[in-house]
């Protein structure tokens, strides 16, 4: 299973559009990232930033954030609605897949331990991360913000940081590291300029008042309007929807209607889901009537996604998908070269010829596919089959037999690869050597391209054949595999040879 972890960095900065361009790119420069969302707030003077990644690179990324923002934002100069503490004022790791909350702790942790050793900056954990009860509050820890915690760090023992030095950074402050579960940012307008309105309802909804549950909140005055702000800690304890009922029964009380709420960064889709079951009154869970949500469970994981598992520590997808894949990608070109040279009228003499090649270079694509899949469920059978018990030796037998089953089956799929992705270059050095010209380098791709697949393939045949307890008993399949092999690369090189002379390369 893929390893992802949600990071939102909130920075004290919402109107310098030159800031938030090079925090974007800090967090985009590091592989595997992949950001979100960003929303910045110039009342606020507030930016939050949403990506994505695995454990290492979402910890790399926000590393690289907090630097820069050390570089460019300076607390003395800044103002806003928003409380702040620090340049980057909290750093929040959330699980999403193949994670738990445990190591997003840990996380944390290490993230906190480098950022006060290198950019020497104190680092507060919070919520789930927190050393110290009062401090899994992030309000607790922010409060007298920047500068009151400039007097107090260093000389009163209850502020003493969990990383860094134990003084304040002169301008980019101190900084919350933490790990928790999905948190919203949850902000309702009042259609009023009544702030202490707000402030009210803020205090009666808040849960260190009494209130809802896992619920922040403040009043502040935006834009004209009192502004009921929240940060909602758990969603699935109080949701959006809950809490709107609630300041909106509030608000009725006082002869005050809500104008309108705004959601800062992203939200699991199950939180507008609830609202629509509330609203709707639905007795069953809404999602299981969205299409959308069909089609993709439908669809399997996007291509970054496989990539991403393939890049993970699990076994499965690995070369064997890896080279069906390549066979995939080299069918598909084909199918291309096909369908530019049989449409244009200058190939009118080939048009036919390459409609067959079309058609089957498509077949072979989904066939292919396929294999992709294929290939890695026989490996989980392989893996099971070394998983049964081995305490007697009857069960040492049955489990060998089983490995042995299993590895003889999983030999074969990649052999079907290697057969699949040897016709691909046939189809590429025949779109080669008379296909639309304007494509020969995309024909000469999808040769190298089903060249590999053949090879990794065989490659996979080979490294089955030789955990078999009697190698033998897979001979056939690896000659089979071995000698289709040789016969393709012949087709390779005269792909290659194909393509070169179009280019004029003199070979």
């Amino acid at each position: 299973m893929t390893a992802i972890v949600e990071c939102v960095p909130n920075f004290s900065e919402g109107r310098d559009q030159q800031v938030l361009d090079a925090l974007r790119d800090a967090i985009t420069s590091v592989p595997g990232v992949k950001l979100l969302d960003v929303q910045a707030d110039a009342a606020h003077h507030r930016s939050v930033f949403t990506f994505i990644g695995a454990p290492e690179a979402a910890s790399e990324a926000a590393f690289r954030t907090m630097r820069l923002a050390r570089e460019r934002i300076d607390l003395n100069k800044h103002q806003g609605e928003h409380p702040r503490m620090g340049a980057t004022d909290v750093v929040p790791f959330i699980p999403v897949e193949g994670v738990t909350m445990d190591q997003c702790v840990e996380l944390a942790k290490k993230l906190g331990e480098r950022v006060g050793k290198e950019l020497e900056i104190p680092v507060f954990l919070y919520a789930r991360a927190a050393t110290r009860p009062e401090r899994e509050s992030l309000p607790n820890i922010r409060k007298g913000q920047f500068e009151g915690l400039r007097d107090q760090i260093g000389k009163d023992g209850d502020k003493t940081p969990d990383f860094g030095p134990n003084r304040i950074h002169p301008t980019a402050g101190c900084t919350a590291i933490g790990a928790r579960p999905f948190l919203v940012a949850y902000n309702i307008y009042l259609d009023t300029d009544d702030i202490s309105l707000a402030k009210e309802i803020a205090k009666a909804i808040r849960t260190s008042s009494g209130g809802l549950s896992a619920v922040q909140a403040s009043g502040f005055e935006v834009g004209g309007k009192a502004q009921v702000s929240m940060n909602l800690l758990d969603i699935d304890v109080t949701s959006p929807a809950r809490v709107f009922a609630e300041v909106s029964e509030r608000a009725a009380g006082q002869g005050v209607s809500v104008l309108r709420s705004e959601i800062v960064g992203l939200l699991p889709e199950r939180a507008v889901f609830d609202a629509a079951a509330r609203y709707l009154k639905l007795d069953d869970r809404v999602e299981s009537h969205s299409v959308e949500a069909k089609v993709r469970a439908s669809q399997g994981p996007t291509l970054d996604g496989w990539i991403d598992q393939l890049a993970s520590v699990e076994p499965a997808p690995g070369g064997g998908s890896a080279s069906a894949l390549a066979g995939a990608l080299a069918a598909a070109l084909v199918a291309m070269v096909g369908r530019l040279t049989s449409s244009r009228k200058a190939y009118a003499a080939v048009a036919e010829e390459f409609k067959g090649i079309t058609d089957e270079a498509e077949r072979l694509r989904l066939e292919l596919r396929r294999l992709v899949d294929e290939d890695a469920e026989s490996y989980k059978g392989v893996m099971a089959a070394y998983r049964l018990p081995k305490d007697t030796e009857q069960e040492r037998q049955k489990r060998q037999d089983g490995i042995d089953k299993a590895l003889l089956a999983a030999a074969e799929v990649p052999l079907r690869t290697a057969r699949a992705a040897a016709r691909v270059v046939e189809l590429a050095r025949r779109a080669a050597e008379a296909g639309n010209k304007n494509a020969v380098c995309d024909a000469g791709v999808a040769a190298l391209l089903a060249m590999s697949g053949v090879n990794g393939a065989v490659y996979n045949v080979a490294i089955n054949v030789k955990g078999l307890s009697e190698p033998k008993a897979g001979v056939s399949v690896l000659q089979d595999a071995t000698a289709l092999e040789r016969r393709t690369l012949g087709e390779a090189g005269a792909a290659g040879h194909a393509v070169d002379g179009a280019l004029g390369n003199g070979i």
